[in-house]
């Protein structure tokens, strides 16, 4: 079926699906425990049984999020060495125990503590379970840390040598840890995920606020999401900012791919904020651009020069099309944020927060946004970086393992059929959850599983007291 097609492809292909499931998960995971943890803290603080509410509703749909993320992380882990077994053994040395640094310290401590987080209440008391959900919260981020770190070493390789098998190897672990592009993309994806989880949690509320605008749940957790939004975004905006001026530092050839510049501009390049890239024809065709405005955002000078994919050898180009309109769907998307955060902060002075039926549908419209925005991001990242698995230094061409095209468009196919089955299944379950309004007396996860693992179960021990 797949003869003639191009392995390569089709193995970017099917990272490229299965990644798009998985980031999702991570991404509203991340900010939703970190929520959970501040509703648990507001409701130690202050008694009020609406913050334990909210926490238990909250809590059943992390439950599920977080299994997700977690069961679509595992399949890619095994990418690496059934598509991408070149790319593990070059720089195995490297990613290998970065991954496990995650498990380590990450993983285990979510996995620690997430069952004393969902079931625990009431057998450890409210003050050590309110630890357990700080733990699985640190958790989460600790992961996006080491997560970003490996990645963000293959966009800014630091810190290596090569060995004489030709492998990446460490030779300062500060360097390749904290590269250059590090910290500003880790700030970049947990500002991310906190804003994909405030437009969730901004949504629903906002749906039940549209049925009954009387209802305290639905009030608190909206005024919450958009209290995140409206002081998140503007800082979302300016990391993403210093972010760009770090890619340009280090990966001039993504920047130009974004901005869509093909030719150098020597007195000042212009801001294109639509077209049509055209790769063959090296420009982008009806483009509606702003004269200089590109060398003013970029280099803080409207007469700044600017290199462009001219200055590239050819066979290093990005796919600008997709890296074009990528970017542009993220930041449109970051925008639309900001104004939905100022607009509730307008409402919030007119006393009208809660009864704005044009606040609440704008809100809602915006629920999946997060989400959009999110994989927009990674987009840009990844394909801003091709034709390099290591940027510079390793060929995507080079990376993939020695498999026929037939081989892995199977496997592609198979993926497609078993993740739409199976997370489409998890996603309206997770809808249905979040359809119902979070009320008075609101229950964590079913507690209705057996006690013990081991020893004597409930069945026996009831067996044991009928025969007394």
């Amino acid at each position: 079926m797949f003869e003639g097609w191009d392995a390569v492809a089709l193995a970017r292909a099917q990272f490229a699906f299965t990644m798009s499931f998985h980031i999702v998960f991570p991404a509203f995971s991340i900010g939703l425990a970190s929520y959970l943890a501040v509703l648990e803290a507001l409701w130690l603080a202050t008694g009020r049984e609406v913050f334990i509410n909210l926490f238990n509703y909250w809590l059943k749909i992390f439950a599920v999020a977080f299994g997700m993320g977690v069961v679509s992380g595992i399949v890619m882990s095994y990418q690496f060495g059934t598509n991408w077994s070149a790319y593990a053994d070059k720089t195995g040395p490297i990613i290998g125990p970065l991954m496990a640094y995650e498990v380590l310290t990450a993983f285990f401590l979510e996995a620690g503590f997430l069952g004393v987080m969902l079931f625990g209440m009431q057998r450890v008391g409210p003050r050590l379970h309110f630890l357990a959900t700080l733990m699985v919260a640190t958790g989460t981020l600790i992961s996006a840390f080491w997560i970003l770190s490996a990645n963000s070493w293959m966009q800014t390789p630091t810190g290596y040598a090569v060995n004489a098998d030709g492998q990446f190897v460490a030779a300062s672990w500060l360097k390749v840890i904290f590269n250059p592009s590090f910290p500003y993309r880790l700030v970049h994806m947990v500002l991310g995920a906190y804003l994909t989880t405030s437009l969730v949690v901004g949504a629903v509320g906002a749906w039940h606020l549209l049925r009954d605008q009387h209802l305290a749940g639905p009030r608190v957790m909206f005024s919450m999401a958009m209290w995140m939004a409206t002081l998140v975004a503007p800082i979302q905006i300016l990391a993403g900012d210093q972010h760009g001026l770090n890619t340009l530092e280090h990966q001039p050839a993504k920047i130009m791919a974004m901005e869509g510049h093909f030719e150098s501009h020597k007195d000042g390049a212009p801001l294109i904020l639509f077209g049509l890239p055209s790769m063959a024809e090296a420009k982008v065709k009806y483009a509606v651009e702003i004269p200089k405005l590109g060398s003013l955002i970029l280099k803080h000078s409207p007469d700044a020069p600017m290199a462009g994919l001219d200055t590239v050898p050819r066979e290093n180009w990005p796919p600008v099309p997709i890296t074009f309109w990528s970017f542009r769907i993220m930041v449109g998307l970051g925008f639309l944020i900001l104004g939905l955060g100022l607009f509730s902060l307008l409402m919030r002075w007119r006393g009208r927060l809660y009864h704005s039926r044009l606040l609440h549908l704008f809100a809602v419209t915006m629920g999946p946004a997060g989400f959009i925005a999110v994989l927009a991001g990674w987009i840009t990242t990844e394909t801003g970086r091709q034709p390099f698995t290591v940027y510079g230094l390793l060929r995507t061409a080079d990376s993939a393992s020695p498999l026929a095209a037939p081989a892995v468009g199977s496997s592609l196919i198979a993926f497609i059929i078993v993740y739409f089955a199976v997370f489409t299944a998890g996603v309206i379950y997770i809808l249905r959850l979040m359809a119902q309004p979070p009320h008075q007396g609101e229950q964590g996860p079913s507690r209705d599983v057996p006690a013990r693992a081991a020893g004597i179960t409930p069945a026996a021990g009831a067996a044991v007291e009928g025969a007394r």
